[in-house]
C-alpha cells in the first residue's frame, strides 16, 4: 500500500457504491438502488480502490465481477455500513428524551423507601427509560459518578465534591428509635441534649447515615463516640434496639418500614428543629442530560410529597 493510501480514508460513499455493486454486480442496477448516477457510482468506486490500493473488481464488456480482494473487503465495507446505521439509529434514540439507559446510583439508607416511589414515577412518566439501579455507600457512589459508571445519585448531601451538581428533594427529620422500656420512648419534644446520655447504636463506617448521626452528637455536645454496637443496615439496626441493646437515630421515612418489624419499638420525636437530613439527585457538572435530570428531579419533589418529609423548592 502506498504512503497515500495510509494516509486517506474512505468516504461512506465510497463504500455504499462499492457494496452496491458487490450486491448487483451490475454498475446500472447498482447506480439506481443507492440513488446516484452510473458515472457517479463508477467513479467512487474507482477512488475507492485508489484509497485502498487494490482492485476491488473485474470489468468487462458484459459483466462485473469481484476480485478476490473485493471479495473479502465487500463483507468489511457492508459490515462498515451496518454499524454506521446502527450509529444513526442510536443517535437519533439519544436524542429523544428520557430514552436509552440511566445507571442511577442509590445509598442504603435511602434506596428501600424511595425506590418504590422512583420506580413507579419512571415506570409511569417515562416508560422508554431503561432504569438500572447501583445501591453503594456514598464513597463508590461519588466515585462511579466521577468516572462515568453512573449517571445520576441518590443520596445525603452536602457533598461538597467539586464536579458534582446537587438537586435538592427533600429535608427530613430523624427521630430516636427505642425499646418499650425506654424512658424516652414515644415522647415528643425530645431536646437534643438526651443524646448525651443514651447508649446509641449506629450503622457500620462507611455510611453517611453514621457519619449524620455523630454530628448530631457532637452538635449536643457529646464528645465520645456513642457506640459499642454496629450494624450493617438500618433492618439489623433497628433489631438490636428492640432486643435492648440500645437506642438509634432514624429518619422519618425509614420509620415506618423498619419498625413495622417489630411491636417491641417506640418512637420518640425531638423538639423543634428537630436534627435532619437533606437527599438530593446528584449529577456530573455539565452533564449532557443535565436539563433531563433537572426535570425529573422536579417530578420526584411532586411525587414524594405524600411521604412525610419537606420537599424543597428546585432553587433552594
Amino acid at each position: 500500500m502506498s504512503a497515500s493510501a495510509k494516509r486517506r480514508q474512505p468516504s461512506l460513499a465510497q463504500l455504499r457504491a462499492f457494496a452496491a455493486v458487490a450486491e448487483h454486480l451490475h454498475f446500472r442496477e447498482a447506480a439506481a438502488a443507492i440513488g446516484m448516477s452510473q458515472p457517479a457510482l463508477s467513479g467512487a468506486v474507482a477512488a475507492l480502490e485508489e484509497v485502498l490500493g487494490v482492485t476491488l473488481l473485474e470489468r468487462t464488456t458484459r459483466k462485473v465481477l469481484l476480485s478476490p480482494a473485493g471479495e473479502r473487503l465487500a463483507v468489511r465495507a457492508k459490515a462498515v455500513l451496518a454499524e454506521v446505521g446502527a450509529l444513526m439509529e442510536e443517535a437519533e434514540a439519544v436524542r429523544a428524551p428520557f430514552t436509552g439507559t440511566l445507571r442511577l446510583g442509590v445509598i442504603p439508607t435511602v434506596a428501600p423507601y424511595l425506590l418504590p416511589t422512583v420506580l413507579r414515577l419512571i415506570h409511569d412518566r417515562y416508560p422508554q427509560l431503561d432504569l438500572q439501579v447501583h445501591e453503594e455507600q456514598t464513597a463508590s457512589l461519588v466515585d462511579g459518578l466521577n468516572t462515568g459508571r453512573l449517571d445520576l445519585l441518590l443520596l445525603a448531601v452536602p457533598l461538597g465534591v467539586p464536579g458534582v451538581v446537587e438537586l435538592p428533594l427533600f429535608d427530613e427529620d430523624f427521630v430516636l428509635v427505642t425499646p418499650l422500656d425506654h424512658w424516652l420512648g414515644g415522647r415528643e419534644g425530645i431536646p437534643r441534649e438526651a443524646l448525651k446520655e443514651l447508649n446509641l447504636l449506629l450503622l457500620d463506617e462507611g455510611h453517611c447515615l453514621r457519619d449524620q448521626a455523630l454530628d448530631i452528637c457532637r452538635e449536643a455536645g457529646r464528645e465520645d463516640a456513642p457506640v459499642t454496637t454496629t450494624a450493617a443496615g438500618l433492618a439489623t439496626l433497628v433489631q438490636l434496639v428492640a432486643g435492648g441493646l440500645g437506642c438509634t437515630l432514624l429518619p422519618r421515612t425509614a420509620l415506618e418500614l423498619e419498625t413495622a418489624r417489630s411491636s417491641r419499638l417506640l418512637t420518640g420525636y425531638f423538639a423543634a428543629p428537630a436534627p435532619t437530613r437533606r437527599i438530593a439527585l446528584a449529577m456530573r457538572t455539565g452533564a449532557a442530560r443535565g436539563a433531563e435530570y433537572g426535570e425529573l428531579a422536579a417530578a420526584l419533589r411532586e411525587a414524594l410529597r405524600p411521604l412525610p418529609v419537606r420537599v424543597v423548592d428546585g432553587g433552594s
